[in-house]
């Protein structure tokens, strides 16, 4: 067995391919250094619990400050500016702590992750490919936090259409589970939306689609962006969709534009 890997070693070193083993233990590699980096950033976020309760709800809490007295019920507190959320089960508010941990976790180790997936890719592509690393890496994140910051910027108006829509004889009462998962899919929808034009680029780069392909499917494209926007959104109101929807059709058009300048300069060179 052990003459069996050397001699497995030996191939790959001499031919500069990488055997199942070999691939096997570098994906181990790069999933535990993922999941180290999302743990420490869980145990920052529980660490740091109410300033990130009182961030996740701050959208809730202006849009009852800027309402009529009543409108959020007892659950505002005009003196402090918060609101109260509730919980129905004893392991309610824990397991919402913990779960807003991992989500927070993933955010924060997302530099970590998408690298660790380049390395894990870049064996496979070519000399000038792998100089995209950190382009690939730093766009993804960017359009990531843009996302997300769109979202909880655009929070305040869907929860508001959310509450008007239940009816003025409807007085809510939010749990804290549902708020919270409302909020962090919110996030995490805008967020993975937002990085799809970038894996477009790349699969340019790789010279897998074209960009007349894209360009001749637009009209397509649009109409699967609008449903893609609707299905993934969890709130489901309109203010959302166009704000996640409309953006992405921008960013696929952008995609559209980086495949022909990257396709022009390969042909000049």
């Amino acid at each position: 067995m052990v003459s069996v890997r050397r001699k497995e070693r030996t191939e790959s070193s001499t031919t500069g391919q990488m055997s199942l083993t070999e691939h096997l233990a570098e994906l181990r590699m790069r999933i535990i250094r993922s999941g180290l980096a999302i743990l420490i950033g869980a145990i920052v976020v529980v660490a740091f619990w109410d300033t990130v309760l009182g961030w996740l709800t701050q959208p809730y809490a202006d849009l009852c400050a800027r309402k009529p007295e009543g409108y959020c019920g007892t659950s505002y507190d005009a003196a402090a500016g918060t609101v109260d959320l509730v919980f129905l089960d004893p392991v309610e508010g824990f397991a919402t702590r913990l779960r807003i941990g991992f989500y927070g976790g993933i955010v924060l180790a997302l530099p970590v992750v998408l690298w660790q997936i380049w390395k894990f890719v870049v064996p496979a592509l070519h000399k000038d490919e792998k100089r995209y690393a950190v382009g690939f890496v730093a766009s993804s994140v960017a359009l990531f936090l843009l996302g997300g910051f769109i979202a909880f910027t655009t929070l305040e108006r869907a929860l508001e259409f959310l509450i008007d829509f239940a009816g003025a004889d409807v007085q809510g009462i939010f749990q804290v589970s549902a708020y919270i998962r409302l909020v962090t899919l919110m996030i995490v929808a805008f967020g993975v939306g937002f990085t799809i034009p970038v894996m477009l680029v790349f699969l340019q780069l790789l010279g897998v689609l074209q960009w007349r392909t894209l360009l001749g499917a637009w009209r397509y494209a649009i109409v699967g962006i609008f449903f893609v926007a609707a299905a993934i959104t969890p709130s489901g109101d309109p203010i959302s969709l166009l704000a996640l929807s409309i953006p992405m059709t921008v960013l696929y058009f952008v995609a559209i534009l980086i495949g022909w300048l990257v396709q022009r300069r390969r042909r000049d060179a």
